[in-house]
């Protein structure tokens, strides 16, 4: 009699799958690893983190500053980002004319010359000298539309019946967004949210052409002072990737957790 092949339970196969993900991931990040040796190796002068050491508390403040910077523009630029979805909605034809040229002209321009124009033509217009202010200033006004596109489409996840009963029971709008949209919009909002938290750590960086003391700027001034470029730059990319790794890996499993 011809054998039948019994398939293997799901559990195992779901083991095997599981083994094969880890050993891919593995195998993929000693690729990377082997390339970084690789290009340390064949450097001139040898690899020596001790030459960082003299400069290893200004380089901690500075990825400090970078952290709270990237907080506060998180913070503020989605504050923004809602006030300019509500009057994108608005009745008034002015505040929704406002806001679809004030992203058009954002999306337009590069995080670079925004940072500029704040410091060096915008502040001055209005008596402020801060350059470093002005750019940070320039940093929330930048990803403001980011953040405003993220809450239009959350909140259009909203099923029109939805609003049918709101309007049935009568809702004020602080209830509808109190009771029915928010929570909701929330859990949608999450996965993009972090996406745009990560981006403005990166864009962070360009604070240092202002002068502004966050990461790039201390470890810029110390490869400047000591010729130490490889020790340095790897070193800044780690502290990079040690924020917006995490993050990425924290909106996978925000997507995981809540099924999105």
């Amino acid at each position: 009699m011809k054998e039948t092949l019994k398939p293997l339970p799901e559990r195992a196969t779901d083991r095997r799958e599981l083994g094969g993900t880890y050993v891919s991931y593995i195998l993929a990040i000693a690729t990377f690893a082997l390339f970084a040796w690789f290009v340390v190796m064949r450097q001139r002068q040898p690899f020596d983190l001790s030459t960082i050491e003299p400069y290893r508390s200004a380089i901690a403040a500075g990825f400090s500053r970078t952290l709270w910077v990237s907080l506060v523009s998180l913070v503020a630029s989605t504050t923004l980002g809602f006030v300019f979805y509500l009057l994108s909605n608005s009745r008034v034809g002015y505040f929704r004319a406002f806001t679809a040229v004030f992203t058009e002209i954002i999306y337009g321009t590069p995080l670079l010359v925004m940072i500029m124009i704040m410091a060096f033509v915008i502040g001055p217009a209005f008596g402020s000298t801060n350059r470093s202010l002005m750019g940070f200033i320039g940093l929330i006004v930048y990803i403001t539309p980011y953040m405003t596109n993220i809450f239009r489409s959350a909140i259009a996840s909203i099923s029109s019946e939805q609003y049918m009963a709101m309007d049935l029971f009568g809702f004020t709008p602080y209830q509808r967004y109190r009771y029915i949209i928010v929570p909701q919009v929330v859990r949608i909002l999450m996965p993009p949210l972090m996406n745009n938290f990560s981006l403005i750590i990166k864009g962070s960086a360009l604070l240092n052409v202002l002068s502004y003391r966050e990461l790039f700027y201390e470890v810029s001034l110390m490869t400047n002072n000591t010729f130490r470029f490889v020790e340095g730059f790897l070193l800044m990319w780690g502290l990079y990737l040690l924020i917006t790794i995490p993050l990425s890996q924290l909106t996978k499993w925000i997507d995981w957790r809540w099924g999105l």
